[in-house]
Protein backbone atom coordinates (compact mmCIF):
# COMPACT_ATOMS: atom_id res chain seq x y z
CA UNK A 1 0.00 0.00 0.00
CA UNK A 2 0.99 3.59 -0.97
CA UNK A 3 1.42 6.61 1.89
CA UNK A 4 -1.96 8.12 3.12
CA UNK A 5 -0.21 11.66 4.08
CA UNK A 6 3.43 13.22 4.42
CA UNK A 7 3.45 15.44 6.66
CA UNK A 8 6.11 18.67 6.62
CA UNK A 9 7.63 20.73 9.50
CA UNK A 10 7.81 23.82 7.93
CA UNK A 11 11.01 25.41 10.06
CA UNK A 12 14.50 24.19 8.41
CA UNK A 13 11.85 21.78 5.93
CA UNK A 14 10.03 23.79 3.74
CA UNK A 15 11.56 27.19 4.62
CA UNK A 16 15.17 28.80 6.05
CA UNK A 17 12.82 31.47 8.59
CA UNK A 18 14.88 33.77 10.29
CA UNK A 19 14.15 32.41 14.39
CA UNK A 20 17.93 31.82 15.78
CA UNK A 21 18.43 35.66 14.52
CA UNK A 22 15.32 37.07 16.31
CA UNK A 23 16.26 34.92 19.35
CA UNK A 24 19.65 35.76 19.48
CA UNK A 25 18.85 39.39 18.85
CA UNK A 26 15.80 39.62 21.48
CA UNK A 27 18.24 38.55 23.81
CA UNK A 28 21.26 40.86 23.05
CA UNK A 29 18.50 44.13 23.02
CA UNK A 30 17.44 43.14 26.69
CA UNK A 31 20.90 42.15 27.81
CA UNK A 32 22.00 45.46 26.99
CA UNK A 33 19.03 47.40 28.28
CA UNK A 34 16.53 46.08 30.80
CA UNK A 35 18.35 43.28 31.59
CA UNK A 36 21.96 44.78 32.01
CA UNK A 37 22.21 44.36 35.46
CA UNK A 38 22.23 41.04 35.71
CA UNK A 39 24.30 40.15 32.83
CA UNK A 40 27.31 40.01 34.76
CA UNK A 41 25.98 37.34 36.70
CA UNK A 42 25.71 35.27 33.97
CA UNK A 43 27.15 33.04 31.53
CA UNK A 44 25.78 35.10 28.33
CA UNK A 45 27.48 36.52 25.70
CA UNK A 46 26.66 37.82 21.98
CA UNK A 47 28.97 35.14 20.88
CA UNK A 48 28.36 32.19 22.89
CA UNK A 49 24.33 32.46 21.46
CA UNK A 50 25.96 30.44 18.31
CA UNK A 51 23.54 28.32 15.88
CA UNK A 52 24.20 25.30 17.56
CA UNK A 53 22.97 26.49 20.90
CA UNK A 54 19.80 27.42 19.46
CA UNK A 55 19.66 24.10 17.25
CA UNK A 56 20.51 22.39 20.34
CA UNK A 57 18.78 24.27 23.10
CA UNK A 58 15.52 26.53 21.55
CA UNK A 59 14.60 24.60 17.90
CA UNK A 60 11.75 22.78 17.93
CA UNK A 61 9.79 24.25 20.93
CA UNK A 62 7.06 26.48 20.88
CA UNK A 63 8.00 29.69 21.51
CA UNK A 64 7.72 30.29 25.76
CA UNK A 65 9.19 26.73 25.92
CA UNK A 66 11.87 27.96 23.61
CA UNK A 67 12.08 31.62 25.91
CA UNK A 68 12.69 29.14 28.95
CA UNK A 69 15.25 26.70 27.58
CA UNK A 70 17.44 29.56 26.02
CA UNK A 71 17.00 31.40 29.61
CA UNK A 72 18.11 28.74 31.59
CA UNK A 73 20.85 27.57 29.03
CA UNK A 74 22.60 31.07 30.20
CA UNK A 75 21.92 31.00 34.06
CA UNK A 76 19.54 33.94 33.57
CA UNK A 77 17.49 34.49 37.29
CA UNK A 78 13.66 34.22 36.93
CA UNK A 79 13.15 32.49 33.95
CA UNK A 80 9.68 32.18 34.71
CA UNK A 81 9.24 36.23 35.18
CA UNK A 82 11.25 36.82 32.08
CA UNK A 83 10.13 34.31 29.75
CA UNK A 84 6.87 36.01 28.83
CA UNK A 85 9.04 39.32 28.04
CA UNK A 86 11.70 37.34 25.90
CA UNK A 87 9.36 35.84 24.09
CA UNK A 88 7.36 39.27 23.04
CA UNK A 89 10.82 40.98 22.26
CA UNK A 90 11.97 37.34 19.96
CA UNK A 91 8.34 38.26 18.01
CA UNK A 92 8.64 41.68 17.51
CA UNK A 93 12.42 40.98 15.93
CA UNK A 94 10.88 38.18 13.95
CA UNK A 95 8.06 40.21 12.87
CA UNK A 96 10.37 42.65 11.31
CA UNK A 97 12.20 40.36 9.30
CA UNK A 98 9.51 38.07 8.09
CA UNK A 99 7.46 41.61 7.17
CA UNK A 100 10.85 42.33 5.08
CA UNK A 101 11.09 38.92 3.45
CA UNK A 102 14.05 37.79 4.98
CA UNK A 103 13.59 34.31 4.32
CA UNK A 104 13.75 31.43 1.60
CA UNK A 105 11.45 28.56 0.59
CA UNK A 106 13.91 25.54 0.38
CA UNK A 107 13.28 24.53 -3.97
CA UNK A 108 13.90 20.52 -3.10
CA UNK A 109 10.91 21.35 -0.36
CA UNK A 110 8.76 22.84 -3.10
CA UNK A 111 9.84 20.13 -5.73
CA UNK A 112 8.72 17.39 -2.87
CA UNK A 113 5.79 18.48 -1.92
CA UNK A 114 4.29 19.14 -5.80
CA UNK A 115 5.53 15.96 -6.26
CA UNK A 116 3.22 14.05 -3.50
CA UNK A 117 0.48 16.34 -4.21
CA UNK A 118 0.94 14.34 -7.75
CA UNK A 119 1.15 11.15 -6.06
CA UNK A 120 -2.02 12.04 -4.76
CA UNK A 121 -0.62 11.18 -1.06
CA UNK A 122 -2.77 14.08 1.17
CA UNK A 123 0.16 16.61 2.57
CA UNK A 124 -0.04 18.10 5.66
CA UNK A 125 2.27 20.54 7.40
CA UNK A 126 3.15 20.42 11.29
CA UNK A 127 4.72 23.61 13.25
CA UNK A 128 4.77 25.09 16.85
CA UNK A 129 5.72 28.49 15.33
CA UNK A 130 2.51 30.64 15.03
CA UNK A 131 4.50 32.72 11.75
CA UNK A 132 4.67 29.14 9.79
CA UNK A 133 1.31 30.51 8.27
CA UNK A 134 1.83 33.82 7.27
CA UNK A 135 5.29 32.64 6.01
CA UNK A 136 3.34 29.72 3.96
CA UNK A 137 0.81 32.15 2.28
CA UNK A 138 3.84 34.77 0.97
CA UNK A 139 5.26 31.39 -1.06
CA UNK A 140 3.69 31.16 -4.07
CA UNK A 141 3.52 28.20 -5.93
CA UNK A 142 2.59 29.50 -9.33
CA UNK A 143 6.12 31.48 -9.57
CA UNK A 144 8.21 29.17 -8.49
CA UNK A 145 7.13 26.44 -11.46
CA UNK A 146 7.28 29.59 -13.83
CA UNK A 147 10.93 30.25 -12.56
CA UNK A 148 11.83 26.55 -12.60
CA UNK A 149 9.60 25.46 -16.22
CA UNK A 150 7.71 22.73 -13.13
CA UNK A 151 4.89 21.08 -15.54
CA UNK A 152 2.69 20.27 -12.90
CA UNK A 153 -1.45 20.11 -13.05
CA UNK A 154 -1.79 21.23 -9.86
CA UNK A 155 -0.44 24.55 -10.59
CA UNK A 156 -2.68 27.25 -10.82
CA UNK A 157 -1.98 31.27 -10.50
CA UNK A 158 -1.94 33.12 -7.58
CA UNK A 159 -1.73 29.33 -5.64
CA UNK A 160 0.35 29.56 -2.52
CA UNK A 161 1.96 26.83 -0.15
CA UNK A 162 -0.31 27.36 2.29
CA UNK A 163 -3.33 26.60 -0.20
CA UNK A 164 -1.55 23.86 -1.52
CA UNK A 165 -2.30 22.33 1.87
CA UNK A 166 -4.68 19.64 2.49
CA UNK A 167 -4.67 19.80 7.08
CA UNK A 168 -2.19 22.87 8.68
CA UNK A 169 -1.63 21.93 11.81
CA UNK A 170 0.89 24.96 12.36
CA UNK A 171 0.91 27.23 15.23
CA UNK A 172 -1.69 25.60 17.42
CA UNK A 173 -0.99 25.86 21.79
CA UNK A 174 -0.54 22.27 21.95
CA UNK A 175 -0.28 20.92 25.33
CA UNK A 176 3.28 19.08 24.51
CA UNK A 177 6.19 19.30 21.82
CA UNK A 178 8.42 17.84 20.07
CA UNK A 179 9.70 15.20 21.11
CA UNK A 180 6.64 14.29 22.00
CA UNK A 181 4.48 13.42 18.71
CA UNK A 182 1.32 14.89 20.01
CA UNK A 183 1.78 17.27 16.88
CA UNK A 184 2.04 14.58 14.20
CA UNK A 185 -0.70 12.33 15.69
CA UNK A 186 -3.31 15.48 14.99
CA UNK A 187 -1.85 16.00 11.70
CA UNK A 188 -2.31 12.70 10.75
CA UNK A 189 -5.64 12.11 12.50
CA UNK A 190 -6.83 15.57 10.57
CA UNK A 191 -5.45 13.93 7.54
CA UNK A 192 -7.94 10.40 8.17
CA UNK A 193 -4.85 8.80 7.97
CA UNK A 194 -3.34 6.15 10.19
CA UNK A 195 0.14 7.38 11.85
CA UNK A 196 1.70 4.08 10.28
CA UNK A 197 0.59 5.03 7.15
CA UNK A 198 2.23 8.70 7.18
CA UNK A 199 5.86 10.03 6.65
CA UNK A 200 7.35 13.07 8.42
CA UNK A 201 9.81 15.04 6.57
CA UNK A 202 12.39 16.76 9.42
CA UNK A 203 15.15 18.63 9.48
CA UNK A 204 15.87 18.39 13.86
CA UNK A 205 16.35 15.20 15.93
CA UNK A 206 13.63 16.00 18.05
CA UNK A 207 11.19 15.97 15.09
CA UNK A 208 12.30 12.88 14.00
CA UNK A 209 12.05 11.39 17.35
CA UNK A 210 8.43 12.57 17.74
CA UNK A 211 7.84 11.40 14.70
CA UNK A 212 9.28 7.39 15.42
CA UNK A 213 7.25 7.63 18.50
CA UNK A 214 4.18 8.21 16.59
CA UNK A 215 4.51 5.16 14.98
CA UNK A 216 5.64 7.20 11.73
CA UNK A 217 8.15 6.72 8.83
CA UNK A 218 10.80 9.51 9.05
CA UNK A 219 12.88 11.26 6.61
CA UNK A 220 15.66 13.65 7.79
CA UNK A 221 17.24 16.14 5.88
CA UNK A 222 20.53 17.10 7.18
CA UNK A 223 20.69 21.16 6.11
CA UNK A 224 23.02 21.77 8.88
CA UNK A 225 25.55 18.98 7.88
CA UNK A 226 24.27 16.63 10.74
CA UNK A 227 23.42 13.38 9.18
CA UNK A 228 25.30 11.41 11.95
CA UNK A 229 22.75 13.26 14.61
CA UNK A 230 19.17 12.52 12.67
CA UNK A 231 20.38 8.89 11.94
CA UNK A 232 21.26 8.84 15.46
CA UNK A 233 17.59 9.83 16.11
CA UNK A 234 16.52 6.64 14.01
CA UNK A 235 15.41 8.19 10.67
CA UNK A 236 14.43 6.19 8.12
CA UNK A 237 15.74 8.01 5.74
CA UNK A 238 18.33 10.50 6.02
CA UNK A 239 19.30 12.86 3.20
CA UNK A 240 20.74 16.19 2.22
CA UNK A 241 18.56 17.41 -0.12
CA UNK A 242 14.52 16.26 -0.61
CA UNK A 243 15.75 15.76 -4.47
CA UNK A 244 17.40 12.82 -3.30
CA UNK A 245 14.20 10.82 -2.17
CA UNK A 246 13.14 8.56 -4.48
CA UNK A 247 9.18 9.61 -5.96
CA UNK A 248 8.46 5.96 -7.73
CA UNK A 249 9.41 4.12 -4.23
CA UNK A 250 7.11 6.90 -2.45
CA UNK A 251 4.35 5.59 -4.77
CA UNK A 252 4.71 2.49 -3.45
CA UNK A 253 4.69 3.70 0.46
CA UNK A 254 8.14 3.05 0.35
CA UNK A 255 11.02 5.86 1.69
CA UNK A 256 14.45 4.89 -0.21
CA UNK A 257 17.26 7.59 -2.37
CA UNK A 258 16.64 7.84 -5.53
CA UNK A 259 19.15 6.35 -7.71
CA UNK A 260 22.67 8.41 -7.88
CA UNK A 261 21.22 10.33 -5.08
CA UNK A 262 22.83 11.01 -1.63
Amino acid sequence: MGFEGAIFDVDGVLVNTPHYQAWRDALRELMDTEWSDIRDHTSYSHDAFAEDVYQEVVAGRPRLAGARAALEHFGIPDVETKAERYAAVKQEHLSRLIASGQFQAFDDALRLVLDVKALRIPVAAASSSKNADPIMQQIRLDKFAAAHNCDNPLIRPGLTLLDVLDVDVSGRDLPRGKPDPLIFLTAASELGAEPSGCFVVEDAESGVQAAKAGGMAAVGVARLNDEKDLEGARADLVVITLDAVSRHALADGRLELEQGRC
